[in-house]
């Protein structure tokens, strides 16, 4: 049996379009957005590690590991994934995968793992990444540790475009269909907002008097 990846959840971006400050730390429901998206990954992997600049120690409460980007100037996603690829083969050198997520995605499939992986391998590419519909999220995808070598010298040859980087070397799209996006990302306060009705069942409608 394959063994789970590793996941690392990005969350080193400076989050502007939100007004600034921990994005992932934003309440939903009553818990945070790293709350969320920890729920739905910890089952499908084997470690868990944030990605996250400046002082880790605002993090502490969710208990995970917290790596800043190897490169300066906030690179993007791309770094992120490197810090990923780069402490998974220090700390699980037995594991050959990694799997990135945004801490901006409350909504997270529970299968996305092995579906990731059934789209590599149904495509024979070494990356998977995933779809709703004709939208490809890039960010959210299986990636192997080996290539860690080769982003780092494409980001330091300016490669920022995660999209970009996972076609050079073959990229799988794991489908996924109905009626809401599950990787949707909360960018703002209004989609802060629409996240929390849509977590929020409507009220019953009063039964009528008799």
């Amino acid at each position: 049996m394959q063994p789970r990846p590793i996941a690392v959840l990005l969350a080193g971006g400076r989050a502007r379009r939100m007004g600034g400050g921990d994005k992932p730390l934003r309440l939903l429901g009553g818990r945070t957005l790293l709350d969320h998206v920890i729920d739905r990954i910890r089952p499908q992997a084997s470690a868990l590690v944030l990605n996250a600049n400046g002082d880790p120690a605002r993090f502490a409460a969710c208990g995970l590991p917290v790596i800043s980007d190897p490169l300066p100037d906030h690179p993007g996603p791309l770094a992120g994934i490197l810090a990923g690829m780069r402490w998974a083969a220090v700390h699980h050198p037995e594991i050959a995968d990694l799997l990135s997520v945004p801490t901006d995605t409350p909504f997270l499939p529970s299968d996305l793992a092995a579906r990731l992986l059934a789209a590599r391998a149904t495509e024979r590419t070494p990356i998977a990444c995933a779809a709703w519909g004709e939208r490809v999220h890039p960010p959210i995808a299986l990636w192997p540790v080996a290539l860690a070598d080769d982003l780092e010298a494409a980001l330091r040859a300016g490669e920022r475009k995660v999209e970009a980087w996972a076609v050079r070397h073959g990229v799988a799209h794991a489908q996924f269909d109905g009626q809401a996006d599950p990787f949707v990302n909360i960018n703002t306060p209004e989609e802060l907002a629409a996240a929390e009705r849509a977590l929020t069942p409507p009220a019953p409608a009063p039964r009528p008097a008799r």
